[in-house]
């Protein structure tokens, strides 16, 4: 998954946060969402603009982001 393509920053939009393309509904919005227990076809309900591929692009983006985050801490 090419997260890169479907989570973009736009400046003035959220104040700088990543952003699924096209929308105002950060990664983190998602994964919030995800943890609180509702399921993929719910978050897909109640935000028509997002697609499957948007919901993978988060995890993979949260995947990536923890990576790195573990190499720094391990250094």
């Amino acid at each position: 998954m090419n997260w890169q393509q479907y989570i973009h920053i736009t400046p003035g939009v959220r104040s700088g946060k990543p952003c699924i393309a096209g929308t105002r509904i950060t990664p983190t919005d998602v994964l919030e969402y995800l943890a609180g227990g509702m399921s993929e076809d719910e978050v897909l309900k109640d935000f028509p603009s997002l697609t499957r591929d948007h919901i993978l692009a988060v995890l993979a983006y949260a995947a990536e982001r923890e990576r790195r985050y573990a190499s720094y801490t391990a250094a």
